[in-house]
């Protein structure tokens, strides 16, 4: 049986958040389909929506017609930051969270996870410009400013942008083992060097 992993859009949303997932997790599942995995787009209503620097993605589905995810990420941008401020959103990741095994994030959308309430007590990361805020929406959270990607369990958070290529290659590897996760990382060349 298919286990379904949604990648969460919305205005707003900075795009490398949400396409750098992607981009690791369609090529698993394509070049791997005997994993048993899938990987789809979601948004409230299912219509296009215009990311933070003005790319449109058209949603695989929305809410209503949602597959049961076994993974569900929440990415950032400054949509994120608007929708940890917004009840109704709010209340749907806390429904999320009560049947969705592993819940995700790049960047800012660990402000919302904080501002639902997923994140108390845990260690957790967001972009370094957010980690202040991170702290005033939940002063329990344990903020790790050094990490790339923290993994508690079953809530995985990651810090800004790219980052979030970084956190999917292992939730890869914990899914399908290191070896799968190694040759995506080689089959799409992710292999940053700082620039000189």
């Amino acid at each position: 049986m298919t286990k379904h992993i949604g990648i969460l859009l919305f205005d707003d949303v900075e795009e490398l958040d949400a396409v750098g997932p992607w981009e690791v997790l369609a090529y698993w599942v394509n070049a791997f389909d005997g994993d048993g995995y899938s990987v789809s787009t979601v948004s409230r209503t299912g219509t296009p929506v215009r990311c933070g620097h003005g790319m449109v993605i058209t949603p695989d589905c929305g809410f209503a017609d949602a597959p049961q995810w076994e993974v569900l990420i929440h990415p950032g941008g400054k949509g994120a930051q608007a929708r940890a401020l917004d009840p109704e959103h709010l209340d749907w990741v806390r429904a999320q969270r009560e049947r969705v095994p592993l819940m995700a994030s790049v960047c800012t959308g660990a402000l919302v996870y904080a501002a639902a309430g997923l994140l108390k007590g845990r260690p957790a990361t967001t972009h370094w410009r957010a980690l202040d805020r991170l702290s005033q929406l939940d002063p329990t959270v344990q903020p790790r400013p050094d990490e790339r990607f923290v993994d508690d369990g079953d809530i995985l958070t990651s810090a800004g942008v790219s980052a979030g290529i970084d956190m999917t290659l292992h939730l890869v590897g914990r899914l399908a083992g290191t070896e799968r996760a190694q040759r995506i990382r080689h089959a799409i060349q992710y292999d940053p060097m700082p620039p000189a």
